[in-house]
């Protein structure tokens, strides 16, 4: 079995990586909101009662759920120098520059060193000052900072587990992320893959969370083995998928023949490609209004040299571009909210168009998209609602909160053959 194995956005999904919203979200106040990009605070117990909900119906649908702070402590058992590395790297990327400041906090996670889960727990939390035992007399900046001042900020948007790497084929893009704060979420993806034993070894990466360009999870879409879809957005850059596809087509392990680059609106509501379209059958995509005007799409090509790319813009519509990619005589396009724009927009904010496919034609969505889920229900789709009244604070729905790690084959010979009676 490989280790990660995703070619398609509907084949029965095996295993996936979540993380459960944790005490990062006691940490959000009103004057943090903005830098830690939440709209609103969530009630943590009732966030954590959605989450396990979502957690499951994916169980009770045949999916193995693991957690990244589970998997991450795993990483840390396996050895103190890695241990001591992480801790060392992750006090650095929180903006630490102080000898006094680094050592103070490296001596208040060591206390941790013998629970790897409270240790990544407490680093996506992050650190208030009062906790460090400080003294007055310490130093002016103690002397002038109030005893509740985050020393370091926590990760609140790491629930959202799609945006920090993303699964391609067998291999993986370990993102650089378009904000400070989602940036630091991206360490425990680098620590996976380079000594997870599932992992170690195992899994070709595509991008690196130190190359110079901003690219996040949601933005790729594996459409199917041979073609791979990324939004150009407000938080990926040209420049990361030009990047990314040639890495892609210079890996020998790599089926990718063509990536669609597709140009979306740069706002909040439309953060990420996945936020206006998602796959959720073998001929049906959940799309937002808003994405049907004109919507430029480049068809990235390998070069004739080696590093090279060619790039045509395709003057075609989005249903064309989709039917010749799955090589399907037609795709349907189920908007979000429907004919109602005033709907389309409420639901478009609440993640109405973010679903997470677990099989073709099964479904994960929040019930508080009542407008879009009745459509779906009746174009015959399987809809699984989970509650949602506080996750949907973080603006992602349940696509964003989940990374496949392993999905089964898509067989597009079968399903055209149940179609015809034969």
């Amino acid at each position: 079995m490989q280790s990660i194995n995703v070619k398609s956005e509907i084949g029965r999904l095996k295993r996936v990586l979540l993380h459960r919203p944790g005490k990062e979200l006691l940490n959000l106040t009103p004057d943090t909101l903005e830098r830690l990009l939440f709209d609103d605070i969530p009630f943590l117990e009732a966030a954590q009662q959605e989450h396990d909900a979502f957690a499951e119906t994916l169980r009770n649908n045949g999916v193995e759920v693991l957690y990244l702070e589970d998997v991450m402590a795993e990483v840390l058992d396996l050895s103190y120098e890695i241990r001591d590395e992480f801790i060392k790297q992750w006090i650095n990327e929180a903006g630490i520059s102080t000898g006094l400041y680094k050592k103070k906090i490296y001596d208040y996670m060591m206390q941790f060193k013998d629970d790897s889960k409270a240790l990544v727990l407490k680093s996506m939390e992050g650190i208030v000052l009062k906790e460090l035992n400080y003294t007055k007399s310490d130093s002016l900046v103690d002397l002038m900072s109030d005893p509740s001042k985050l020393v370091i900020d926590p990760m609140p948007n790491l629930y959202f587990t799609r945006d920090p790497f993303a699964c391609i084929g067998n291999g993986v893009s370990l993102n650089r992320m378009y904000s400070v704060t989602r940036n630091r979420e991206t360490i425990y993806g680098e620590y996976i893959f380079k000594y997870h034993p599932d992992f170690k070894g195992k899994v070709d990466k595509y991008y690196d969370r130190y190359n110079a360009f901003h690219i996040e999870g949601g933005d790729i879409l594996n459409i199917n083995d041979k073609i791979l879809a990324v939004g150009i957005s407000q938080r990926t850059e040209p420049d990361a998928l030009e990047l990314l596809a040639k890495n892609i087509f210079g890996n020998e392990n790599s089926t990718i023949e063509t990536i669609l680059g597709f140009n979306i609106p740069n706002s909040r509501a439309f953060m990420h490609l996945d936020t206006v379209f998602t796959q959720i059958d073998y001929d049906k995509f959940t799309i937002h209004p808003g994405i049907l005007g004109p919507l430029r799409i480049y068809k990235i090509e390998k070069g004739n040299c080696r590093g090279d790319i060619k790039v045509e813009v395709l003057n075609s519509d989005l249903e064309t571009v989709l039917e010749k990619s799955l090589g399907i005589d037609k795709v349907e396009l189920i908007k979000c909210g429907g004919e109602d724009m005033i709907a389309a927009e409420r639901e478009q904010w609440n993640d109405g168009s973010n679903t997470l496919c677990i099989s073709p034609g099964t479904i994960v969505t929040y019930q508080r998209n009542t407008k879009t889920n009745e459509l779906l229900k009746k174009r015959g789709l399987n809809v699984l609602e989970i509650p949602s009244a506080e996750l949907s604070r973080g603006r992602g729905g349940p696509r964003c909160m989940s990374m496949p790690l392993d999905r089964e084959p898509v067989n597009y010979q079968r399903k055209r053959r149940k179609r015809n009676g034969s």
